[in-house]
C-alpha cells in the first residue's frame, strides 16, 4: 500500500466468467455492503477471501461462479489488510492495520482463533502477512521489524516472537515503507517490498539481513504474489500489476509483463488461480477512508 501514514488499504474484487485456469477478459465481482477493501488470500480451489479494510470484516467469493458474500462478521475495532490462508488447517491470518494487531480465523467454524498485539496501536500499521509450514510472517510499515507466528503440525498456535531487520529493507525514513510479503517454497527467504523506495528484498528469517533483489523497480508496491520464480507486484497509485521472472537464487529479476485494466481503481493486493490473478481495487482515490459506493475484486490474466 501506499499513501500518508494514517492510511489503510482497501480492496477490490473482479471476477471472470470461464474457470480460472482459462483467459478471460476482464471482470468484477462485487464485495456487497463492503466499505472499504485492501486484502485477499487464496483458499481452497476456486475461493477467496478478502476483507474490509476499515471495518475488518471478512468475505467469501469464488472466481469460477463470480460470487462473494459477507462470511466473517467481525467484533467492532478491528481492521483488515492483506491476509493468508493456511490451507494445512483452515486457518485464515489477517493483517489488523493500525491496531497493532493481527487475527487468525477458523474459516470452518468462523471462529477468531487468536488475537496478537504486535505493537502499541498509535505506532504500528501492520500490513501483510505470508504463509510458509511452521508459521506467519507479518510486515509492520511503521517499523524495521518483522512479526513470527509458529503453527505446529497440528494447526497449534504459538507465542510471536520479533524479527530485526538489517541492510535495505531497515529503511524507515519514508511516510510508507515496509509492506508486501512472501515466503519461497522452503522458507528459506522472505521477500518484502518497500513502497517508499519502489524495490523488493530477500531477508533471512533468521538473522534478520535483507539483500536488493536487482533489475526490479516498482513504484507504489502494495500486495505481492510469488509462484516460484515468478513474482507479480500490485502497484496501487500506479494503477497496474507487473510480473518479473527471479533468478534461481532470488537476487535479480526481469520483467516480463505489465498488467493494466479498465476496471483497476487503485489496486492494492491479489492473488493467484492458475492464470487468473484475482485484484482488489481499494480506491485510495476517492479519499482516506475512501468513499466508494462498492468495492470489487478484478479478475485479470496472469
Amino acid at each position: 500500500m501506499r499513501t500518508a501514514l494514517p492510511l489503510l488499504l482497501l480492496a477490490s474484487i473482479t471476477t471472470a466468467a470461464q474457470p480460472a485456469s482459462a483467459k478471460i477478459a476482464d471482470v468484477e465481482i462485487v464485495l456487497p455492503g463492503a466499505t472499504s477493501a485492501e486484502g485477499i488470500a487464496k483458499g481452497n480451489g476456486n475461493t477467496f477471501y478478502a476483507g474490509d479494510l476499515f471495518a475488518g470484516d471478512i468475505f467469501k467469493g469464488n472466481v469460477k461462479d463470480k460470487t462473494a458474500e459477507l462470511f466473517i462478521d467481525v467484533p467492532a475495532g478491528r481492521q483488515a489488510v492483506g491476509m493468508a490462508f493456511d490451507k494445512r488447517h483452515d486457518l485464515l491470518f489477517v493483517a489488523g492495520g493500525f491496531t497493532g494487531q493481527a487475527y487468525v480465523y477458523d474459516t470452518k467454524t468462523k471462529e477468531t482463533v487468536a488475537t496478537y498485539q504486535f505493537a502499541a496501536a498509535d505506532n504500528a500499521l501492520i500490513n501483510d502477512v505470508a504463509i510458509t509450514r511452521t508459521g506467519a510472517w507479518f510486515t509492520n510499515t511503521a517499523a524495521p521489524k518483522l512479526y513470527f507466528v509458529p503453527i505446529d503440525g497440528y494447526g497449534d498456535l504459538g507465542e510471536f516472537t520479533t524479527l530485526n531487520l538489517t541492510g535495505p529493507a531497515a529503511d524507515i525514513v519514508g511516510q510508507f515503507n515496509l509492506n508486501g510479503i512472501q515466503a519461497t517454497s522452503d522458507g528459506k527467504k522472505l521477500i518484502v517490498g518497500h513502497t517508499g523506495k519502489g524495490e523488493l528484498y530477500t531477508v533471512d528469517p533468521v538473522s534478520g539481513a535483507s539483500a536488493l533483489i536487482a533489475g526490479i523497480s516498482v513504484p507504489n508496491n502494495d500486495g505481492i504474489v510469488l509462484d516460484g520464480h515468478r513474482i507479480w507486484v500490485v502497484q496501487n497509485f500506479s494503477n497496474q500489476v507487473t510480473r518479473f521472472k527471479l533468478n534461481e537464487d532470488f537476487t535479480a529479476g526481469e520483467l516480463k509483463k505489465t498488467i493494466t485494466s479498465g476496471l483497476f481503481q487503485i489496486p492494492a493486493t491479489a492473488a493467484l488461480f492458475g492464470d487468473i490473478l484475482a485484484v482488489v481495487n481499494a480506491k485510495f482515490d476517492t479519499g482516506l477512508p475512501p468513499t466508494a459506493d462498492e468495492y470489487e475484486v478484478v479478475l485479470v490474466n496472469a
